[in-house]
């Protein structure tokens, strides 16, 4: 790997942002919709279409099920939005929200096989919002629920997963929590500690670590040893503002009851004071999180920096400061704890068994998989969790996914293990290979300015 300055990996942290408008201005556009059945003449859409299709159809009205051996809906998703809290840029509306959505489409396809497709809303009453979705729920397999203000989101997903019969997922919670979780568990395996003894700080009580701190405690943590931190500071039974808003949010006042066994009082400094892991996904820095903060942790101390698009401190610094593992959610600074590493896989596993509902047990196992693959790469303190170029690690996950799926009495389909991890790793491969050859072909064109990004460097 290439060593460069602080100076040069500030300049290189900020050539996303760059050269992004140009590249989207020069495609139009991240996905478009091809054609993936034989058209040899004219003649053939006399089957795919009229007269023809209408054999499909009455076979569909006499037996629903079949919709899935005759159409797509068995591989796709809804990316479903109100623009309500896009990435770190808060309420910017469906339209601003699409060029998310198109590259979570994207990162669907590529990585996961599956055909996604940005549905945004201009809708923000929850319960409008899921009558919509639900109406639309028939031509797709699944629901991907995206940048979501907090609390609704949580009652939207909720509500979504009790009154539809597909798997409904909102990646901002479960996406990041299970891809946290991977790199936590990863992280502990370096420095030799165990998750039910460590003691964890969690800044930020958005959807992400909600979901987290949920998953956290499922897979062995004690949430006595979890101190969370809002805006306002740590989270205890004596808040009295959040205990008067515990019917609108009853998810905070559920934290303040349940964790913080010591009972700490305060803000992010006494929260992160005397912890071995701290898991930030708060407010774009840097300066959010401070040196010395950091500096007040447990030896071997693991750091993790969520926040988009500038992490709470730079790396670095919290290095500097005596942390041993940081990992944030870029792509272009080592450990990057990204859902992108969860959701594709995560529905691959589903779709694989036609599974009727993603649980928390699901994203364990997602979870404990990535380590795995990971501990046979070798474990160590620049990689306690996978890479998303290692495309290999996708079919493993879907597959653990999908023998939870059976495991639960989930799934529609009970497949073997090599039936699944043969057609999870074919549909994935084909997607990379399809663009690989349109690129070959010239149909995709190179991006603009002839900039490549690339993550292959280390602070010198």
């Amino acid at each position: 790997m290439k060593k460069v300055t602080v100076e040069e990996l500030l300049e290189k942290a900020k050539l996303p942002e760059k050269v992004s408008s140009s590249w989207h201005r020069h495609y139009k556009g991240k996905i478009e919709v091809l054609p993936k059945c034989a058209i040899r003449n004219l003649g053939d859409f006399s089957v795919w279409y009229t007269p023809g299709v209408a054999k499909p159809c009455m076979e569909i009205a006499e037996d629903p099920d079949k919709v899935y051996d005759y159409t797509n809906k068995w591989n796709t998703v809804a990316i479903a939005t109100d623009g309500t809290r896009v990435l770190g840029l808060g309420d910017i509306g469906p339209k601003a929200a699409l060029p998310v959505m198109e590259g979570k489409a994207l990162l669907f396809k590529y990585l996961g096989g599956v055909d996604a497709f940005p549905v945004v809303i201009d809708e923000k009453d929850p319960d409008k919002f899921i009558e919509i979705v639900k109406a639309i729920s028939p031509s797709f397999g699944g629901i991907n629920l995206e940048d979501i203000a907090k609390p609704k989101c949580f009652y939207i997903l909720e509500k979504l997963r009790k009154e539809l019969d597909i798997p409904v997922w909102h990646d901002d919670q479960q996406g990041t929590a299970t891809a946290t979780l991977a790199g936590t568990l990863g992280a502990l395996e370096v420095v030799g500690k165990k998750l039910s003894d460590v003691k964890i700080a969690v800044i930020g009580v958005g959807a992400a670590n909600v979901a987290g701190v949920r998953l956290l405690i499922k897979a062995g943590a004690d949430p006595k040893k979890i101190f969370i931190v809002d805006s306002k500071g740590l989270l205890h039974p004596g808040r009295k503002d959040l205990e008067a808003q515990k019917d609108e949010d009853p998810y905070k006042w559920r934290y303040c009851l349940e964790t913080n066994g010591e009972q700490r009082e305060g803000g992010m400094a006494e929260a992160i004071k005397g912890t071995d892991v701290l898991i930030a996904a708060s407010k774009p820095g840097p300066g959010v999180i401070k040196k010395e903060w950091i500096a007040s942790m447990n030896d071997d101390a693991i750091v993790f920096l969520e926040a988009n698009p500038i992490p709470e401190m730079w790396p670095w610094e919290a290095k500097e400061a005596g942390a041993r593992i940081v990992g944030t959610g870029r792509s272009d600074f080592p450990n990057q704890v990204n859902n992108s590493l969860v959701f594709p896989a995560v529905f691959r596993g589903v779709f694989e068994v036609r599974a009727k509902t993603i649980t928390d047990e699901m994203a364990i196992e997602a979870a404990k998989a990535l380590v795995r693959f990971a501990e046979k790469k070798g474990l160590h303190e620049e990689y306690v969790i996978p890479h998303m170029d290692e495309a290999d690690v996708f079919p493993e996950v879907a597959l653990a996914v999908a023998k939870k799926a059976i495991e639960q009495g989930l799934a529609r389909l009970k497949l073997s293990e090599d039936e699944i991890y043969e057609h999870a790793k074919q549909m994935i491969m084909a997607s990379e290979r399809k663009i690989r050859l349109l690129m070959e072909k010239s149909f995709i064109s190179e991006p603009p300015n002839g900039i490549e990004l690339s993550a292959d460097f280390v602070l010198e």
